[in-house]
């Protein structure tokens, strides 16, 4: 069995245990809890540290990631993914230098993954409030839609890279989509739509093909009719189904931006597992204090687009010796700036105008 094998093997149980433990799998309470300030911001600093930690391991560690052995299977590595890398003469300083480039790439596109989570949060505050589900019950509902949108970002990455690998005018698509994005994201205006429940796509297509229950029962997600002695989807289920949908639209947009980072489909993976999972207790830590950062939203579309212009220049940036340091220089000085900015610069509140009858 390949190092290959034995790496994803480890790397899929040890998510499984870690989201197990986080949703409170091993604890004879009920896992429907409101989740307090202090819990979110100890399991977002949990998160963070094992991102980090995981940055080291493929630091050391990383020819587990692709099984090389021997200096024929790293050249094969470097030409499919990293065309832009040179590589010394000797072996071990080869690999140590691949490892590195690796690890490097992997906390930028971690970083950037992270970044644009953010704007998943305040969706999911706004499905939340549209189903009208309990704050009990966020938690299970997260932990399960993100475990859902994990699957189906793994998809949309390998189809992603596959394209990429045989089309390489795909990443150019994806350079103009991203500084579309980001300029309309710098333009428009804050506003908070609402959802309509009914006719949303995930909504209709679980309708369509599920016998839905027609309220909540406690957090449960499926239920057994008495009556009918039918098995039914809970409006929770719904909700949970909306989440991981609502987490792959946002997709559209991250993970061509982590492309432009690295084109190695298993870092691009990484980076998104650990960004989105990491999610969850981002959500319950940031939700009370989202406001403060009214900047950000500009900040993540000046990311975008710099990201996106990286995307399409990305020849011409190579040959000015641009490399993944200046990237991740530049995507941590827009993300301060944008904080520092809120905190400093706070948006004055409008005083409701009071008329005088005379």
């Amino acid at each position: 069995m390949s190092s290959e094998v034995i790496f994803f093997a480890g790397f899929t149980v040890f998510v499984i245990l870690v989201m197990m433990l986080d949703l409170g799998a091993f604890n004879r309470k009920s896992t429907s809890h409101i989740v307090s300030f202090k819990e979110a911001a100890s399991w977002s600093a949990v998160w963070v540290a094992l991102a980090l930690g995981f940055y080291v391991f493929l630091r050391y560690f990383g020819y587990w990631v692709h099984d090389i052995s021997d200096p024929s299977h790293l050249e094969a590595v470097r030409t499919t993914y990293y065309q832009n890398l040179t590589l010394p003469a000797d072996f071990d300083a080869a690999l140590a230098k691949f490892q590195s480039n690796m690890a490097l790439e992997y906390l930028t596109g971690y970083l950037v993954e992270y970044s644009l989570s953010v704007d998943n949060i305040f969706v999911f505050i706004l499905i939340f409030n549209s189903f009208g589900v309990r704050e009990i019950y966020y938690k299970k509902v997260l932990v399960w839609g993100i475990l859902g949108s994990i699957v189906l970002r793994f998809i949309f990455i390998f189809v992603g890279s596959a394209l990429i690998q045989e089309f390489s005018w795909v990443l150019y698509i994806f350079g103009a989509f991203l500084v579309y994005t980001g300029i309309s994201i710098l333009i428009s205006k804050d506003k908070e739509d609402g959802i309509d429940v009914q006719k949303h796509p995930a909504v209709r297509l679980t309708s369509r093909y599920f016998n839905v229950f027609e309220r909540y029962v406690v957090d449960h997600f499926f239920v057994r009719s008495k009556r009918t002695r039918k098995f039914y989807v809970t409006p929770l289920f719904v909700v949970m189904i909306v989440i991981a949908f609502t987490d792959v639209v946002f997709a559209v947009d991250s993970i061509p931006a982590i492309f432009s980072i690295t084109k190695d489909p298993y870092i691009v993976f990484f980076s998104n597992v650990f960004a989105i999972m990491g999610l969850r207790s981002m959500f319950f830590f940031l939700v009370n204090i989202i406001d403060m950062f009214s900047y950000l939203k500009y900040g993540l579309g000046v990311l975008l687009t710099f990201i996106g212009a990286k995307m399409l220049l990305e020849h011409q940036l190579h040959e000015w010796g641009f490399n993944n340091m200046y990237s991740l220089l530049i995507i941590v000085g827009i993300l301060a700036i944008s904080i520092i900015a809120s905190l400093v610069f706070p948006p004055k509140e409008e005083k409701p105008v009071i008329e005088v009858k005379e």
